[in-house]
């Protein structure tokens, strides 16, 4: 009896080998399908910046993604940050940006080396490319938050599979769209200049997806963004560890600046759930008069919320209308 409750399946693992309920999940998670071709969008728009700046140029720019996620999650979202959330934001960009002018730009040189992107960086050409590296990615990162957690009963898995398989579609049209171009000749050359090192890198970045995939339905882009600035930290401290790199004075007081700007924005972050809680149907006078299922219907504005203070209010409130609900059928039996 115990080895067959062992080897049944569980609700998630039945959900996903039922071809019905796949269809419904996949026309309930359609939303995917606009992060799937803004990703695709971003995948282009990265090796054209090359063409404009050198590559730490490019990485600096990219910076100003976090302003611009902060700005879309405020704006279509409807996540509120506090005026040290935004200082915090603001010191996180400066911090960046300190360790990463410690990296001297690449120059041409005339014995055959690495030249200097062939674009004008003054063109208008630029700026729209420019812009369109801060806004598209940035996007993308919201509205896949927004469309993760609008179906959040649906398994993150599923949703990743979906969303991937937009993310094929897309780019198998660009790549017919390319050979169309050239007249079929580069066909052949699909897999060329492959091996193993690179299918591992291939296999990282898509581990690195699925796990930024838990971030957008779990917690949300904000912090996806802070975890990837620790890496870096992470990933410069290994460095000089195992080969010896060198610990810059800019590499130090930039993440002095960015363990401020962490603390500052999570120590915002628990004094503006607490507030958030109480303004949409939290134990507070003003809501107690409230009925039951205004309660409610407040406690549900909880389910598309954008980040992780919100889910933990989401979890209170949900008891909270329990709690209304259960209070509700025992007037009703008397």
């Amino acid at each position: 009896m115990c080895d067959k409750q062992m080897r049944k399946p569980g609700e998630e693992a039945r959900n996903l080998r039922s071809m019905k309920k796949a269809k419904l999940a996949w026309r309930s998670n359609r939303l995917l399908v606009v992060p799937a071709g803004l990703y695709a969008i971003n995948n282009y728009i990265k090796f054209v910046m090359q063409l404009y700046f050198h590559p730490t140029t490019v990485k600096m720019l990219s910076n100003l993604k976090v302003l611009s996620i902060a700005l879309l999650m405020k704006a279509f979202m409807g996540r509120v940050f506090s005026v040290l959330q935004w200082e915090a934001l603001f010191l996180l960009i400066l911090g960046i940006t300190v360790n990463q002018l410690a990296c001297k730009p690449l120059h041409g040189t005339k014995h055959g080396g690495l030249t200097d992107p062939p674009g004008d960086p003054r063109s208008l050409g630029c700026y729209f490319y420019t812009l369109c590296s801060i806004v598209v990615p940035s996007l993308a990162s919201v509205y896949n938050e927004y469309a993760l957690k609008k179906n959040f009963e649906t398994s993150v898995h599923l949703q990743n599979l979906f969303m991937y398989l937009y993310g094929l579609m897309f780019n198998t049209i660009a790549l017919m769209i390319v050979w169309m171009r050239n007249g079929f000749q580069d066909i052949g050359s699909l897999f060329a200049g492959h091996n193993s090192m690179t299918m591992l890198l291939v296999a990282n970045n898509a581990a690195q997806g699925v796990l930024s995939s838990f971030f957008f339905k779990f917690a949300d882009t904000i912090l996806k963004k802070y975890s990837s600035t620790v890496a870096t930290i992470f990933t410069g401290l290994v460095s000089a560890f195992l080969f010896g790199h060198q610990i810059t004075i800019n590499f130090c007081i930039g993440v002095s600046i960015v363990l401020i700007s962490m603390h500052l924005f999570f120590s915002s972050s628990e004094q503006l759930s607490k507030a958030k809680f109480n303004s949409l149907g939290g134990l507070n006078e003003e809501n107690s008069s409230l009925s039951n299922e205004e309660r409610s219907r407040r406690a549900n504005r909880f389910i598309v919320s954008p980040s992780m203070e919100h889910l933990s209010a989401y979890q209170s409130a949900q008891n909270l209308k329990d709690v209304g609900l259960s209070a509700s059928a025992a007037e009703n039996r008397v």
